[in-house]
């Protein structure tokens, strides 16, 4: 235990002295959509209570609480009327040499067929749309992620886990991108008491991206005035997110959870409820109500701005906007069909998405049962 607590105070201290470096703010953050429908209907507030394949993202300890059943999730999920597409998958092997468990995650984030109109006019001024091609811009990461208890008892649970992730952007043939990172992650339960803390990025991550341009593009993106990039690296600055949720048990069948999260950046002053240079914080909320643990309905509120009232007027107000989300959930024998509508915008702007993810539950010789 001596151990886990100095590195905490190790990662806080870490975390605190990281922005005193030079980040790009905003970087990689695909990575901060949410995984499975049920946690991005409780408003990405899952880091205390996650307790399921998903933990590989949401915190690698709740991949501790996998017992028995080797566990498959999937989500797929649309934005911007399907422009933008977002898939993630985790499979979990639960209790790896009696003590351990591991889980496997891939997330992609993609824009297909963008139009490249680079050759769209010919030299002597005319049109040729037979020179348009498509490409896709995607974003990949792929998740290594083992957990442990560390502590179990009739007073207290405490779990452990690790990330390792591996980053590949590209756009099309001109650009492309790798990189590698680490979370790490706690969890304790006490009584109905949850709390969590996972570390994002704790070394950083990188991105190194490197640029392909034939001699003919190159030529049309200077005679356009365009930038011509060069290699380069981007650096992720670590994030800490804390979390407390508690369980009530309204009666026999149905109980009721909550929890929090604040979500603490440190790459500079960002729009968020609370803000400063350079720590931010963002806090999340949500609920889930379990009926008789097969039928589920969800909540959650998340992304505090501010926002102008009214561009239109000379008179511009400041208020506070926030993005809801709501959702539901069934559980069939050892299958979880889990559904979430989410709002990308604000509640006076709304721009909704849907997210559908499924969970399978296997024996230990890998068949459903």
């Amino acid at each position: 235990m001596k151990k886990q607590v100095s590195f905490l105070i190790f990662l806080l201290t870490f975390l605190c002295s990281a922005g005193l470096t030079q980040f790009r703010k905003y970087s990689n953050e695909f990575l901060n959509i949410g995984a499975g429908a049920r946690g991005i209907s409780m408003g990405s507030a899952q880091v205390a209570s996650v307790n399921d394949g998903a933990a590989g993202y949401w915190n690698p300890a709740g991949l501790a609480a996998v017992k028995g059943q080797q566990s498959l999730n999937i989500m797929h999920a649309e934005y911007f009327a399907g422009i933008g597409k977002y898939d993630y998958a985790s499979y979990v092997l639960p209790d790896i040499d009696g003590k351990r468990t591991i889980g496997l995650s891939a997330l992609r984030f993609a824009v297909d067929d963008i139009m490249n109109t680079l050759f769209l006019v010919e030299p002597d001024g005319s049109i040729n749309y037979n020179n348009i091609q498509s490409f896709s811009s995607a974003d990949y990461a792929f998740i290594f992620s083992i957990a442990q208890q560390l502590k179990q008892d009739d007073q207290k649970n405490i779990r452990f886990g690790i990330n390792a992730k591996i980053i590949h952007r590209n756009v099309g043939k001109f650009a492309n991108a790798w990189g590698f990172g680490l979370d790490a992650g706690v969890q304790i339960i006490k009584d109905n008491w949850q709390f969590g803390i996972a570390g994002r990025d704790i070394t950083t991550t990188f991105n190194t991206w490197s640029f392909s341009f034939t001699e003919r593009e190159k030529q049309i993106l200077y005679l356009t005035n365009n930038e011509i990039p060069v290699k380069s690296t981007e650096l992720t600055a670590p994030r800490l997110i804390l979390g407390v949720a508690r369980n009530f048990d309204i009666n026999s069948k149905i109980s009721l959870l909550a929890e929090t999260n604040v979500d603490l950046t440190f790459d500079g002053k960002r729009n968020t409820l609370f803000r400063s240079n350079p720590l931010s914080a963002d806090p999340k909320l949500g609920l889930e109500c379990n009926v008789n643990n097969i039928f589920f309905i969800r909540a959650g509120i998340n992304n505090f701005q501010r926002a102008l009232a009214d561009e239109d007027t000379l008179n511009q107000k400041v208020v506070w906007i926030f993005q809801p989300s709501a959702g539901v959930g069934f559980k069939i024998a050892n299958v979880v069909i889990d559904y979430a509508f989410a709002n990308l915008a604000n509640q006076s702007n709304p721009l909704f998405t849907h997210v559908f993810s499924l969970k399978f539950d296997f024996d230990e010789g890998g068949k459903k049962k």
